[in-house]
């Protein structure tokens, strides 16, 4: 499948888990440190912490998007998504994540908001890289 590519960026990291991640840009620089539960210090970031925010942000916007083209109205300023990111040992060895997502977008009729989440994902480019990866589970509160 080809992407037509309206953007890039690009992030280096240095000490993998336990050292550091900068985007090249220079807007952002953070200390990274393996969770406790893996054995770290839990001083600093994990890509699990990044992975949230950014599948969090990405799949509310992408909401957004998917309303607007499917003509289904307008996400609340009040929508929150929130991502659970959880990491451990797969049963074949190595390491895999499962996400849930958590949707709330208040004073919208449920069916409506099912809809929205459906396109969503549809539209979502971390749904779609994850989609037959990982375990993806959406919740609406």
């Amino acid at each position: 499948m080809s992407v037509d590519v309206k953007y890039r960026t690009e992030a280096t990291a240095m000490g993998g888990r336990d050292g550091w991640s900068k985007l090249d840009s220079g807007m952002l620089s953070i200390a990274m440190a393996s969770p406790k539960e893996l054995g770290g210090s839990g001083k600093g970031h994990n890509p699990e912490e990044l992975f949230a925010l950014g599948y969090s942000a990405c799949f509310l916007g992408a909401m957004k998007v998917a309303a607007a083209n499917e003509k289904l109205g307008t996400v609340p300023d009040n929508t929150s998504v929130t991502a659970n990111v959880g990491i451990g040992p797969r049963g074949d060895g190595g390491f895999g994540i499962a996400v849930k997502l958590t949707v709330s977008m208040p004073g919208v009729d449920r069916a409506v908001v099912e809809k929205i989440i459906e396109r969503g994902h549809f539209v979502c480019p971390y749904s779609n890289a994850t989609k037959g990866n990982i375990a993806v589970e959406t919740v609406l509160v």
